[in-house]
């Protein structure tokens, strides 16, 4: 039996609803398939933390959880800290400091979900969007200067090494590779930043000729858009910059269903540090506390988490979340129905125990 060390960080807002949930969910897949065992240690990091403290994880968080196999994150933000800091204090410095370069977002029509694509059902729209998780805008390179003066000056800088861009463009191929359409499509906005996203068109040009079997394309950012929306079913896996593939991820799970449908695997393919798993929804204050939140984008997180870890059980609770989609009778609120928090959970946990 393969056992893991999971570390649990609900942080802010509903990522302390909901990755409860998904621990629980987790809890009841281990006694179900009965081949594998996770125990969570739960660290109480975020904005409350900041505020007792002065840092949203101790100086030697990343320390601390090198020593976990995986890491399971519900989400940061609270309107007391400014968003650089809570986003600066938490999430990054994991993704940085673990080197997980591999930002992977799945996006499907579930059964029994309704996207805004009116004319849209499972099988129209299935893309995984493949995003460079630690450079690129999101490098933090740049600064302010003569603050308060009217020549006050921000400069962010994008930063592309042609070893960042290389890795994630071989990662985008081998997953495309591995599904069934095969299928690669760069994003980029190489017509007006004509110095980083050219590197980015030339190292994917370069790329593709080792992966023969794999068909590309290449589009503007802008145009990519338009696609998602009008053709989505044109689409498989896309690879795109920090900046681009967020807001593109995000749209791409809104026209899923919702916001609340979207998971994340951060990876460190190479396995030197752990990974993490989380939701992409962010904190969602305006619902906090409620009960009402859509857990299904922290279950998908934690089948991400299971295919990382090499648990089959991966493909089990994906059948049970697909059961109670399927069936309707339990939608959260941003999915049309008024189905509870707990109420979705222990609907997944019926159908995993009843498969």
């Amino acid at each position: 039996m393969h056992a893991y060390r999971i570390a649990a960080i609900p942080a802010d807002g509903i990522g302390t609803e909901v990755l409860p949930a998904g621990i629980h969910v987790l809890e009841t897949l281990q006694k179900r398939a009965g081949n594998f065992r996770m125990t969570f240690e739960t660290f109480p990091w975020g904005c409350n933390y900041y505020h007792a403290h002065g840092r949203l994880m101790p100086e030697d968080g990343l320390k601390t959880l090198q020593a976990f196999d995986a890491i399971y994150f519900g989400a940061v933000g609270h309107p007391s800290v400014p968003d650089h800091i809570s986003l600066w204090g938490l999430r990054l410095p994991i993704c940085q400091g673990f080197d997980q370069y591999a930002n992977v977002r799945p996006a499907r029509i579930l059964p029994g979900v309704r996207s805004p694509l009116t004319d849209r059902g499972p099988g129209d729209l299935d893309w995984v969007i493949v995003r460079e998780n630690t450079e690129g805008e999101y490098a933090g390179v740049g600064g302010r200067a003569h603050q308060g003066h009217a020549e006050e000056v921000g400069m962010e800088v994008a930063v592309f090494t042609r070893t960042g861009v290389s890795r994630i463009m071989r990662f985008a191929f081998e997953l495309a590779r591995k599904r069934p359409r095969r299928l690669l499509t760069l994003v980029t906005k190489s017509n007006a930043q004509r110095h980083g996203m050219v590197l980015w068109d030339e190292i994917f040009a370069a790329t593709a000729a080792d992966y023969p079997d794999v068909a590309t394309d290449r589009m503007l950012v802008d145009a990519a858009t338009t696609r998602m929306v009008l053709r989505p079913e044109t689409l498989d896996v896309l690879v795109a910059t920090n900046l681009h593939a967020d807001i593109l991820s995000d749209l791409a799970a809104a026209l899923s269903g919702s916001l609340g449908m979207g998971a994340t695997a951060n990876l460190n393919p190479e396995r030197k540090y752990p990974s993490m798993f989380e939701p992409i929804h962010g904190s969602a204050f305006d619902i906090m506390g409620k009960g009402i939140a859509n857990p299904f984008g922290t279950f998908w997180s934690a089948v991400l988490m299971l295919e990382h870890l090499g648990e089959k059980a991966a493909a089990l609770l994906m059948e049970a979340i697909e059961t109670v989609t399927a069936r309707g009778e339990f939608m959260p609120a941003d999915l049309g129905g008024r189905a509870t928090t707990r109420e979705v959970t222990d609907a997944v946990c019926a159908a995993l125990t009843a498969l």
